[in-house]
């Protein structure tokens, strides 16, 4: 295994076993016979290639770190593991062994080398030859495992993982997920607390800190102490640099102390992390770590094993110790630059590509990110070594910087250079650098000055922009849409319903109104026959056609029934002046006979027989009142008024009724009958012989007219009832008249009468 390197990439199948768990099943790149997790005592090595909810999933990766020692050399190195976990139906596979029970299998093909720098090569290459055996579905045939091994040895040969490569680790999506945040995390792991994070899926758990810590130029090539917090190899193999050449990159950040050791004695270093290790955080000899699990059990003893704890679920910080909340706010000079570097990745972010600005350019990519954090640093340890100098010499000020004023250390926090200050990373950064760092790089923070109106304006456009008010009016558009939409077409149905039954009932009623006037129609016709056999005036004209062939019109048979009404009204009506004409010739008349009695007393006696057989034998002839004389008073105004209404019904039955009207409207028939109704009724209303005969002229006149109200013509019909309307209000004018001259005439006449019979 061994090389000029010092160690070559070992390839091993973890497998999980029904009974036993999780367990190593084959090793590629050792000597037959040889068991590596034997011999360096790995026995968490299952557990941490199938990681906590893998199984959840269709491939993930897990990332990371173990102890190697070789007693031989006398020597300890920290290893690092990278697993691809799959797993597919049992009954897919050719060849089923028999301890497979369950409907799953799920293995894991790992690699292990001695740096992590090459992790980004070495995950493409793994992803591609676990999906390839997979893709046999005959976990027996293993020779594809075995030729990847051999592959990844000749690479290291050839020295293609020496370079710093960081592909695959989402710097990016790192900063763009917390923001300031970020610097808050890069300024907390030089603190060297407890950090725990948290995540569902393993791989972008253990990317995120790589993430993390190669913000630190440098400390991926220098992670040999991370795997145990006993071990201090860095150190001790660490000299202070005598020479610096300033166009070297490598050769000044060595000058300058870089890279900051923070997994020296007592840190520790696990992407994941199992639930079996927990007894190395617990332990006292490890005082700082930075730490991965997927396990949620964790999150309820956060406050055991965590001083700071994120959560890259809910991308939550959670600072549980109230000295490093106090260290770790960030100065108006730190905000400045983490807005400035936020918004930079923010305007080039590209969702299908997040790795990659939108514009193809070095504004916001991740070698500018790095090379902006680097200078960050840089100005801190000058800073920083220039505050020591500070107070050193307050007493010489021939010793300060002109062009600096004040202490340039406060732009990056008084609280946390104090705190960092005590760090065991500080301590090997300041036994190991020149005491004038500030020499070499100014000591000035590169977002330095107060508080300005720009920087207001930024935080608050940040503020807002991380409200996503945009993402919530979108959503709530779409939910008020939905609803709009929703209650639109609940008030359409209901609409609808409501409109089918009005016409519902539209219809019920109009079948209602046709069964009437077909009810109507009929009882027309009935009339109608009835009419044309008793009086061949009223019979239909040749021209018309029977009402089963064509039906009326629908208010026919309500003009029939105010015409009956009218005729009705006009019988009364010629009857109240029979009536009044008879009382005005009894009263004439009993005045008569009161003269001739008082006469026949006064010459020949008292006779109450004479008296009376001479009052009931009287007739109208012999009276002192006949009808010549009642003429210009009642048989005057009956033939005006009927020949005024003759002439109303002659005008509105004009045209095809006319002839019809003039047969039944004589004045033999209806002026004729009227005026010896009126002359029966004013001879002798007592006798029953004149009270039948003028209900038979009464009855005739009714008929007559009715004949005429029973016309199938609706033009004379409309005519008649307009004429009953005007007739009917100089009847009720009248008719009050009547009324008050009848009752006058009725009580003179019982007057007389009572005083007729005293005598």
């Amino acid at each position: 295994m061994n090389n000029e390197r010092g160690f070559m990439p070992l390839v091993t199948i973890v497998g999980f076993h029904h009974a036993r768990g999780p367990e190593v099943e084959n090793w590629f790149g050792v000597e037959d016979g040889s068991d590596p997790a034997i011999e360096n005592e790995w026995p968490l090595l299952p557990f941490m290639a199938l990681s906590d909810g893998s199984h959840a999933s269709t491939e993930d990766f897990s990332y990371f770190t173990l102890r190697h020692e070789d007693p031989a050399n006398d020597s300890a190195i920290s290893l690092f593991g990278i697993s691809c976990s799959r797993q597919m139906d049992a009954n897919h596979l050719i060849n089923r062994p028999a301890d497979v029970t369950r409907s799953t299998v799920q293995k894991a093909v790992v690699v292990i080398t001695d740096s992590p720098q090459a992790f980004g090569l070495i995950r493409e290459k793994l992803s591609m030859v676990t999906a390839a055996w997979f893709a046999q579905r005959d976990f027996s045939d293993l020779d594809i495992i075995r030729r990847f091994q051999e592959s990844l040895c000749r690479t290291i040969q050839d020295g293609n993982l020496d370079k710093d490569q960081y592909l695959g680790i989402p710097l990016r999506e790192f900063i763009h997920d917390f923001k300031y945040q970020t610097l808050v995390l890069f300024k907390c792991c030089l603190l060297q607390p407890k950090m725990l994070f948290f995540a569902s899926r393993c791989e972008q758990l253990c990317m995120m800190q790589f993430s993390l810590i190669s913000l630190i130029p440098g400390l991926l090539r220098s992670l040999q102490d991370c795997a145990d917090p006993e071990w201090d190899n860095y150190q001790r193999g660490l000299v202070r640099p005598t020479s610096l050449r300033t166009s070297d990159r490598n050769s000044l950040l060595s000058y300058m102390g870089l890279p900051l050791q923070i997994f020296g004695r007592g840190g520790l270093f696990g992407p994941y992390t199992p639930l079996q290790q927990l007894d190395v955080l617990a332990d006292s000899e490890t005082k700082s770590y930075i730490v991965g699990s997927t396990n949620s059990l964790l999150l309820q003893q956060r406050d055991r094993y965590s001083d700071i704890l994120i959560n890259l679920d809910d991308r939550t910080i959670n600072i549980t110790s109230n000295s490093l909340r106090s260290s770790l706010a960030l100065s108006v000079a730190d905000r400045r630059w983490i807005d400035f570097l936020t918004q930079t990745v923010q305007d080039t972010w590209d969702d299908a590509n997040p790795g990659r600005p939108n514009n193809m350019g070095y504004m916001g990519s991740e070698e500018f990110i790095r090379l902006q954090f680097e200078e960050y640093l840089l100005s801190l340890i000058s800073s920083v070594k220039y505050h020591i100098h500070l107070k050193e010499n307050q007493k010489d000020p021939r010793s300060l910087l002109s062009d600096i004023e004040g202490d340039p250390s406060l732009e990056f926090g008084a609280d946390w250079v104090e705190a960092w200050m005590r760090t065991e990373n500080f301590k090997i950064f300041s036994k190991f650098t020149d005491s004038h760092l500030f020499d070499i790089v100014e000591p000035r923070h590169p977002c330095a000055g107060g508080l300005t109106i720009e920087d207001i304006q930024r935080r608050l456009a940040q503020q807002v922009s991380e409200l996503h008010l945009d993402e919530r009016f979108n959503t709530g558009k779409e939910v008020l849409g939905k609803h709009l939409a929703t209650g639109q077409k609940k008030v359409s149905t209901a609409l609808n319903s409501i409109w089918a039954d009005i016409e519902a009932m539209r219809e019920a009623q109009r079948k209602k109104q046709e069964e009437r006037n077909h009810a109507g129609i009929a009882s027309t016709a009935t009339t109608g026959t009835a009419s044309t056999s008793t009086s061949p005036s009223t019979s239909l004209s040749p021209n018309k056609t029977s009402s089963s062939k064509f039906p009326r019109a629908p208010d026919l048979s309500t003009a029939q029934t105010t015409l009956s009404a009218a005729s009705n009204r006009a019988t009364a009506y010629f009857s109240s002046w029979a009536n009044w004409a008879s009382e005005k010739r009894r009263g004439v008349s009993s005045s008569g006979n009161s003269n001739s009695n008082s006469n026949s007393s006064s010459g020949g006696g008292n006779n109450p027989t004479t008296n009376t057989l001479s009052r009931s034998n009287t007739s109208p002839t012999s009276s002192s009142f006949s009808p010549h004389h009642a003429k210009p008073e009642t048989e005057r105004r009956r033939e005006r008024r009927s020949s005024s209404i003759k002439e109303r019904l002659r005008e509105s039955f004009s045209g095809t009724g006319a002839s019809s009207f003039s047969s039944a409207t004589t004045p033999s028939s209806f002026g004729t009958a009227t005026a010896a109704t009126a002359t029966s009724m004013g001879r002798n209303v007592a006798s029953p012989a004149a009270a039948a005969a003028a209900a038979a002229e009464k009855k005739k006149s009714r008929e007559s007219l009715a004949s005429v109200i029973s016309s199938p013509n609706t033009t004379a019909a409309a005519a008649v009832a307009e004429n009953e309307r005007k007739v009917t209000e100089e009847e009720e004018v009248e008719m009050d008249d009547l009324t008050s001259s009848t009752t006058a005439v009725k009580r003179r006449e019982s007057g007389k009468r009572s005083s007729g019979q005293l005598r």
